[in-house]
């Protein structure tokens, strides 16, 4: 009788296994695709829900606040005629500061928003230093004055080009001054340069003359509604959200900031950001 035939079935039943298995992670990758591609669909769908809220809490809150500041100025200025007994004049005087006050609180916290929710939209370019900060002490002579304090930028004029959002940088410098403008005593003296590092960054330094901070309170300042608990923070008006839109719009542009403080021996705010020389430079030797 001859031998049975044997067949080695083993690689037939494997194909089929293969095959499904195949076919398994084929459906699971595409499943895995799907979902990511949902998840994106719905943060985008969150940002523009959170823009869309912020631009109605922006508008719905500074409308009424921009009618009260105005207003309130025409009376405080008397622009149509007397307002009659002299405390008239100086109460409309009060609602026109409160309301500028009120107005820039509104500000802070429609921006810590908008950073810590990612729905800024900042538009890196070519910025002039240089005019940025003439710019800002323009804006704030007014404030500095009336508080005895003197800014002086000693570089204005050699200070070099940023990669930086322009709206951006001026927020930047502007809360970094007015916090020095703030905490410096009558006639101190508030000291703005700059300096290039490393060949591809830009040191801002914003240097004021007042009491300082412990060293252990520096952390605190750039969290939002946190101050420092030295007179620093604690003695002056304010919600804490200067330093800490700073630090986000920096971290947004590709910077840092620290801090440094000893108490009786002023405040150090330092800002570094991308030179743009060194971006366009790295930029055109690309393929």
């Amino acid at each position: 009788m001859p031998p049975l035939a044997t067949t080695d079935v083993s690689a037939q039943a494997e194909s089929p296994r293969e095959s499904a298995g195949a076919e398994l992670g084929s459906m699971s990758q595409t499943a895995t695709f799907r979902r990511a591609a949902a998840r994106a669909r719905r943060k985008q769908a969150l940002d523009d829900q959170k823009r869309s809220f912020l631009r109605m809490v922006s508008h719905e809150l500074r409308t009424p606040l921009n009618a009260v500041i105005g207003f309130s100025e025409i009376l405080s200025c008397e622009l149509y005629g007397p307002l009659g007994a002299p405390q008239y004049k100086e109460y409309a005087a009060l609602v026109h500061e409160s309301g500028l006050k009120l107005l820039r609180l509104v500000n802070q916290i429609v921006e810590i928003a908008r950073l810590e929710g990612h729905v800024t939209d900042l538009d890196l370019g070519v910025e002039d230093l240089d005019e940025a900060v003439e710019n800002v002490m323009l804006q704030l002579r007014a404030e500095a004055s009336a508080r005895g304090v003197s800014i002086v930028a000693p570089e204005v004029g050699t200070l070099p080009s940023l990669r930086a959002d322009g709206r951006g940088l001026r927020t930047i410098l502007t809360n970094l001054l007015q916090n020095a403008v703030t905490h410096s005593p009558q006639g101190g003296l508030i000291v703005v340069e700059a300096r290039q590092i490393g060949g591809a960054m830009v040191e801002i330094e914003v240097r004021d003359h007042g009491d300082g901070v412990d060293p252990a309170d520096l952390g605190r300042l750039i969290r939002p509604f946190e101050q420092g608990g030295n007179t620093l923070t604690r003695s002056t008006e304010g919600a804490g959200l200067g330093l800490p839109i700073v630090d986000l719009l920096t971290r947004a542009m590709g910077g840092t900031l620290r801090l440094k403080s000893t108490p009786g021996h002023g405040f150090t705010a330092i800002v570094t950001l991308p030179e743009a020389q060194t971006r366009q430079t790295f930029s055109r030797g690309r393929p």
